[in-house]
């Protein structure tokens, strides 16, 4: 991890930043700090002490918890434009509920808590937005958990892979490649790590895509849309 630098650029597109006029945005901006992480760091602890906002600029990191037996369930994939630590924009937030580590290389904005609590004070509309993705999150683990309870294991991997292509891909003249292990992608489908790696060798075999250690490249994205 490099030491923070202040922030003086405008970031990229972000939900957390929407709605705000420009005298706004530099303001904020003004209170970031830029922070860049080594590959497979941690960002935030589950249960720690929430002092810090972070946003993706660059780079891809994970969202996920940790169970009882130690095994780590996915939740989602962080991509540029995503908050990590919406709980500090709270008074008195909770300890963190996941934890996050980078994926890549990763560059962030990030506000310790006093400033985001004075910011969000003085524009009103980084709480609205804030709640807006609090919301957001919350859709999405209802979508997940109604496909659970409604789709096979078979639309679930496939589902995973056609939003990790969207949100996360990266295009090649191949195919859109995805980095994800096995196991990740596993438990972002709540499917068994068996069950995975028998659908990614079938679909492999079907020339849907082609696998690589670390990493799955979509070579007909359109094919798994009936999966």
């Amino acid at each position: 991890m490099t030491s923070p630098a202040p922030c003086s650029t405008r970031p990229l597109k972000s939900k957390l930043l929407a709605g705000l006029d420009d005298a706004a945005l530099r303001q904020i901006l003004h209170a970031a700090q830029v922070r860049r992480i080594a590959p497979k760091k941690d960002v935030t602890v589950q249960g720690g002490r929430p002092n810090n906002l972070f946003l993706l600029q660059a780079g891809r990191a994970r969202f996920y918890v940790l169970t009882e037996s130690g095994s780590e369930i996915l939740l989602f994939w962080v991509v540029p434009g995503d908050v990590i630590g919406l709980v500090s924009l709270l008074a008195n937030p909770p300890a963190y509920m996941a934890s996050a580590a980078t994926v890549t290389e990763c560059e962030f904005l990030v506000w310790d808590h006093g400033s985001i609590r004075r910011l969000a004070k003085e524009y009103p509309q980084l709480s609205e937005n804030g709640f807006r993705l609090a919301l957001h999150h919350l859709e999405a683990y209802i979508r997940r958990h109604t496909s659970l309870m409604t789709k096979n294991a078979e639309s679930r991997l496939a589902q995973a892979l056609l939003q990790l292509a969207t949100e996360a891909g990266d295009v090649q003249p191949s195919g859109v490649r995805i980095h994800i292990t096995n196991e990740q992608l596993s438990s972002l489908s709540d499917i068994s790590s068996f069950t995975a790696s028998r659908l990614l060798s079938q679909w492999e075999r079907d020339g849907r895509l082609s696998k690589e250690r670390g990493q799955v490249t979509l070579l007909a994205p359109e094919s798994l849309m009936i999966a």
